[in-house]
């Protein structure tokens, strides 16, 4: 079953066309790892799912609700009613590049906060689900900290039990690393590893190349808005078909 079905998505800021029909689908329990250079349309791409951007045209669908869609004939796409947008926007967590933890929260009170004013869950319901996520972190220690005493590397985690906190069908992650030193960088994937083998459904956008040639159930390779080459993460690292993603690869594995 789809969880995410984005179909002919299109997206312009002023002249630059940034997606250029972007189509392709992530299955329920599935890894879908989406790497490219840099401008490639991946955290674009992410953003319109999550729906942090609005698209130009095209069609995403997330847990069988409409976020969007654009009628035949139409050049206006039409998004779905708020009713419909809080349900969506509660069936997909998102992990940034930059934490976005409130600083003058402390940890606890960071993953517990939606929990109580979205989610509606009581005090003691919401304490015992965020205690759990960061012993699940090996954060269990840090619950008092504020974010300016943890290093990257435990920001990112504590963001990572936020997300998982409300419940999500979908755990969407936008260079999760990319704000992490080499040496913190470790932690973090390893943390993802561990939900891909309790068969979270996940759609990564990644610059580790060895990390979504492993975690990836399936791998997509972006460059300049198109969707250039996917499929099984062995046959794309290994024998890609594309010349472009030939490439785009050898940096990596010169």
């Amino acid at each position: 079953m789809s969880l995410i079905s984005v179909e002919q998505v299109k997206k312009s800021f002023s002249n630059l066309e940034v997606l250029k029909g972007i189509s392709f689908s992530l299955d329920k329990g599935e890894v879908l790892s989406i790497i490219g250079p840099s401008g490639s349309g991946k955290s674009t791409l992410l953003r319109c799912i999550t729906n942090l951007e609005t698209i130009d045209s095209g069609t995403i669908t997330i847990c069988s609700k409409t976020l969007v869609d654009t009628p035949q004939n139409s050049s206006h796409p039409q998004y779905a009613k708020a009713q419909t947008l809080q349900e969506i926007r509660l069936s997909v967590g998102l992990v940034f590049q930059n934490f976005n933890l409130f600083p003058h929260f402390s940890v606890l009170r960071n993953i517990c906060e939606a929990q109580i004013h979205v989610l509606k869950r009581n005090k003691k319901e919401a304490v015992e689900t965020a205690m759990r996520l960061l012993a699940k972190m090996g954060l269990e220690d840090k619950a008092d900290a504020y974010p300016y005493q943890l290093s990257g590397g435990q920001q990112q985690r504590v963001s990572i039990a936020r997300a998982l906190a409300l419940d999500p069908e979908v755990l969407c992650f936008d260079e999760p690393t990319s704000a992490l030193d080499p040496e913190l960088t470790g932690e973090i994937l390893d943390v993802i590893k561990s939900l891909a083998k309790e068969h979270m459904t996940m759609l990564v956008v990644t610059h580790e190349m060895a990390f979504a040639r492993d975690i990836s159930d399936r791998v997509i390779f972006m460059d300049e808005g198109l969707i250039v080459e996917q499929g099984d993460p062995r046959q794309v690292f290994s024998e890609p078909k594309m010349e472009r993603t030939r490439r785009f690869l050898q940096r990596f594995s010169s």
